[in-house]
């Protein structure tokens, strides 16, 4: 019986310290050291939260650059990937597809063709950025002499790689999808 209250007791113990104290202290920690971070990263325009940093969102219109494909239809909550394998045909047709959306015989960036793993990457590589301009500027109606100006902002909206050698360049659709609404 000795051994049965001391389970109890260890349960206890462990269950506040995992539990309540130390998910409270990580906040903590998180909130003073990374308080933007650890806040989800939230963009905000006239006062009014639009999306985040950190998760990718679907951009439908084609006055505006696309996210990469996503397998959940970018809903964070069941978030990842759709694990088919390369040989799969769910994904060969899915790739046809996708790749259908773009005329011309053109060579697509493989990340315009293929979800990220999590379904949720809020980003996209600069060459993909660069692929879409011709349709942002048929959609947008506007002529050929704005196309230096969008090539700006993708180039100005572009992260390095990570401490310099970790990962790709990038480019975060939302943000530079919000600097193209400001070009008017």
């Amino acid at each position: 019986m000795k051994s049965i209250f001391i389970s109890l007791r260890l349960l206890l113990v462990m269950t506040v310290l995992t539990g309540i104290v130390y998910p409270i202290a990580v906040t903590l920690i998180g909130q003073a050291i990374f308080p933007r971070e650890s806040s989800g990263s939230l963009i905000e325009q006239n006062g009014k939260v639009i999306g985040s940093s950190l998760i990718g969102q679907k951009f439908a219109q084609d006055k505006y650059f696309w996210s990469r494909p996503s397998a959940n239809d970018y809903n964070p909550l069941p978030s990842g990937g759709s694990n088919l394998a390369p040989t799969s045909k769910k994904l060969s047709d899915s790739v046809r597809e996708l790749s259908a959306k773009y005329t011309g015989g053109v060579t697509v960036p493989p990340d315009m063709l293929f979800s990220s793993a999590s379904g949720l990457d809020p980003h996209i590589s600069p060459e993909s950025a660069i692929f879409q301009i011709d349709r942002i500027l048929k959609a947008r109606g506007w002529d050929e002499t704005r196309r230096d100006s969008i090539a700006a902002l993708v180039r100005k909206y572009t992260a390095p790689r990570q401490m310099g050698f970790l990962g790709e360049k990038r480019v975060n659709v939302l943000a530079l999808n919000m600097a193209l609404d400001g070009l008017g």
